[in-house]
């Protein structure tokens, strides 16, 4: 993609409304454009981006078992009235059409997905089953904020698993949490395993993936020694206790953010919906269900917080928009110009996406606008670059600068 042709322009300053540093970045960088608190469009950048996160979730859900499939986001009232939960849920987006009839917008999906189940999996020999959707959701927040970290419209990839037993969803659960944890480690973070309750969705202990931010919403106690965290809502100890897994380590508070979660539902949705299924003996049973949340759209904030600094956005490898920036300084020298072209044309052979800049815009604000994006690898094209046949070569997470000829940079 030629610079000079993006649909979007980056801006120097941010939305004087924003203060969440995800949106300000984000906004400025050409990523996305708010419509107003708590909803945004994503831009050709942010889209990149997120669909390259979608894929991750998507290739990690898929290898533990998970089958996609795509649920209505337009929700009739009864199952929501028969769950409990059109009452109970204060942030259901609920909607009354012209014929009075009465809908919500979705913000999770157990009332639609426990009665496609229950059509599918009528017998033992079908269970256990897990299925999966990466969608939009809706939550009538009364204070959205963070930006696209608390949305109320945000995307989501939410999994419910259905079992015979208790003891075969927990099998499922730490093939879930495995998953989850590569999923954060491939878009360039660490997780936390954090206990919590199970709050509106279920009555037991649930877990929640946190990312330690300063951005976060969370209190944490965590042990630098094990992989021990809690919620400190939840928690019996407090910070500068020992450890309760290990003995060894103290426990350290810290921010965090939400990056995904885990519920146990038990057989509530199976016995709010009549759904059972015939064991071997053929005997009626309610099968185990289990939810699986990551968002989206909140997990990219998070990514755009942590992995920011004073310049700009920077991308891990896996999820950026482009593999290259790649930035020609003097367009008015042809030289410089068709080595530049040809560099492009050849990064775009080997499979490489690239961001060109081929702007006639002075040097320094291709620099800032480099910086602001956050392309991992920075390639710059100057007028000594024809005739020693080198560019340089710049890493954005670390500032590294090397010199490379064409033919190494290709090799790369």
């Amino acid at each position: 993609m030629r610079q000079s042709q993006l649909f979007t322009k980056t801006r120097r300053e941010a939305p004087a409304d924003e203060t969440a540093k995800n949106a300000q970045l984000l906004i400025r960088a050409g990523f996305v454009h708010k419509e107003m608190a708590g909803v945004y469009s994503f831009l050709p950048l942010g889209l990149r981006v997120l669909k390259k996160i979608e894929d991750i979730v998507r290739e990690e859900m898929d290898a533990v078992g998970g089958q996609e499939i795509r649920m209505a986001t337009l929700h009739p009232s009864e199952p929501w009235k028969q769950t409990g939960a059109w009452e109970n849920v204060d942030v259901l987006f609920k909607i009354q059409s012209r014929t009075e009839k009465e809908y919500a917008l979705g913000q999770s999906e157990e009332e639609i997905v426990t009665p496609i189940a229950q059509e599918y999996a009528p017998s033992y020999k079908d269970l256990p089953v897990a299925i999966y959707q990466i969608g939009q959701k809706y939550r009538d927040e009364l204070r959205a904020k963070s930006g696209i970290m608390r949305g109320r419209e945000f995307g989501m990839k939410d999994m419910y698993s259905f079992h015979t037993s208790q003891e075969d969803f927990e099998k499922f659960y730490e093939r879930a949490k495995e998953a989850y944890l590569r999923v954060y480690s491939r878009c360039g973070l660490v997780a936390k395993v954090t206990e919590a309750s199970g709050g509106s969705f279920s009555e037991k202990l649930s877990y929640e993936f946190m990312v330690i931010t300063d951005a976060g919403e969370d209190d944490i106690l965590y042990c630098e020694a094990c992989t021990h965290c809690a919620n400190v809502e939840v928690a019996k100890e407090k910070e500068g206790d020992s450890c309760p897994k290990c003995g060894k380590g103290t426990l350290k508070k810290a921010k965090a953010s939400e990056v995904g979660n885990v519920f146990d539902l038990g057989q509530k949705y199976a016995r709010d919906f009549g759904f059972s299924y015939k064991d071997a003996e053929g005997k009626d049973q309610l099968p185990i269900m289990g939810c699986y949340g990551i968002g989206i759209t909140r997990l990219m904030g998070v990514i755009a917080e942590t992995l920011s600094d004073e310049k700009g956005l920077s991308w891990p490898e896996a999820i950026a928009p482009y593999d290259v920036h790649l930035l020609v300084l003097t367009t008015d020298d042809a030289a410089s110009v068709a080595f530049a072209d040809s560099l492009y044309e050849d990064l775009s052979k080997k499979g490489k996406k690239v961001l060109y800049d081929d702007r006639s815009v002075r040097a320094g604000e291709k620099f800032a606008d480099a910086d602001l994006i956050g392309i991992p690898a920075r390639v710059i094209v100057g007028k000594d670059s024809v005739a020693k046949g080198e560019v340089e070569l710049v890493h954005r997470a670390t500032g590294q600068m090397e010199k490379v000829t064409k033919e190494t940079l290709l090799a790369w």
